[in-house]
């Protein structure tokens, strides 16, 4: 084609094409600029976090913090940024800084080998044992922040996850749950969408840079669920199905292993203990409540047995306030007690409308309940070091 063929509409798409072309170069050459920033800041932290040591500060001054994250809205808003903008770009920045203070910080004195632990040997706190920390795409779960998981009880619809992973991603969560597989009480309750789900799942939260953590239920289908899910969840009813935990275990994936709601601790740690067999170091604890005769909660929460493991394994603990309280109006005090007891995070159900959800409505949240919740936690150093 000569440049005498070109109709005047060719030529006006090559020039836009330039003109855009032009404009995302100098983009990328700011993103640049930016990363190069975001490593001397990450420098200037671990600096900062010596500092804080050697004259015994804490690592998180809340007031500091809180005062400068409202000068820099004020700067950004005279900037033409929006404050909620600016704000949560200082709250991802804030805890990449604590990860790099914390990073060279010591551990604490190691504990002795628990009494009458041999059928948990894998799982069990010994002299020279390191905590494990479970690397969940951009989290780490056990590595001294204290992560919010969230979405979800169920995948319902393409529309209703995308929407959940957009309300999710604002609010800082890193790991979108959500039930593409629903193990419910009664047969004739939504059993979820299955493989199906599964995909808008894994479509809704990668999209947006987040993992999946998710519940398999058959050991069939764990090796066709671990290529969605960076996390995969064993339920509190198959807690001691051990061809599930061994299929799940194999997967290489991370696991995510849920109390019982009638089992004891030792239990909980021997059922740990088969997915450690396998080869399978990545798991994570889950207390969501025992069943007792208190009607006032659908289970109750059993906050001792955080501080209870810490005494017996290494392996980091979350805990579900959404499947004990069963109530939204209980989860965020929960949350907080949970991160007073020193759990590593919590894992919280939110439907992006609630009122038609299709399971656990009760105690779903709203989104505007979870950005309660992270903000709330998401600038807050873990009790690690202060566990004893």
């Amino acid at each position: 084609m000569t440049t005498g063929t070109i109709t005047p509409e060719a030529r006006r798409a090559g020039d836009d094409f330039l003109v855009f072309g032009a404009l995302r170069a100098s983009i990328n050459r700011i993103d640049e600029r930016l990363l190069q920033l975001l490593a001397e800041r990450a420098k200037v932290a671990t600096d900062i976090g010596l500092a804080k040591r050697m004259t015994n500060r804490p690592i998180h001054d809340a007031p500091r913090e809180e005062d400068h994250a409202n000068k820099l809205c004020s700067i950004g808003e005279s900037l033409g940024l929006p404050s909620h903008v600016v704000r949560d770009l200082y709250r991802v920045l804030a805890r990449q800084g604590f990860g790099a203070q914390l990073e060279s910080q010591s551990e604490a004195t190691p504990r002795a080998t628990p009494a009458n632990s041999e059928s948990f040997r894998l799982a069990r706190i010994e002299p020279g044992r390191s905590p494990t920390i479970v690397q969940v795409g951009e989290a780490q779960i056990g590595g001294g922040l204290f992560e919010v998981i969230g979405g979800p009880c169920a995948v319902e619809s393409e529309q209703q996850i995308h929407l959940a992973a957009d309300h999710a991603r604002a609010a800082g969560v890193r790991i979108l749950r959500g039930g593409a597989f629903k193990p419910r009480t009664s047969p004739y309750d939504f059993q979820g969408h299955g493989l199906k789900g599964l995909r808008w799942l894994a479509d809704a939260a990668h999209s947006r840079g987040m993992a999946v953590v998710t519940e398999v239920l058959d050991p069939a289908d764990a090796g066709a669920v671990a290529e969605h899910a960076e996390l995969l969840q064993i339920g509190a009813r198959n807690m001691q199905n051990a061809p599930l935990l061994r299929a799940a275990a194999r997967t290489g994936r991370p696991i995510l292993l849920k109390r019982g709601p009638s089992a004891g601790i030792r239990e909980w740690l021997c059922a740990a203990e088969y997915i450690l067999l396998e080869g399978n170091s990545q798991v994570i604890l889950c207390e969501r409540g025992l069943r007792t005769f208190e009607s006032e909660t659908r289970n109750t929460l059993d906050l001792s047995s955080v501080a209870a493991l810490r005494e017996l394994t290494h392996l980091p603990v979350i805990v579900d306030p959404s499947h004990a309280a069963g109530r939204d109006e209980l989860i965020r005090p929960l949350c907080r007690a949970a991160h007073a007891v020193g759990a590593d995070g919590v894992i919280v159900e939110m439907h992006p409308c609630r009122g038609e959800a299709m399971c656990d409505k009760r105690q779903a949240l709203s989104p505007s309940q979870l950005r309660s919740i992270t903000k709330d936690v998401h600038l807050v150093q873990t009790m690690r070091d202060a566990r004893s």
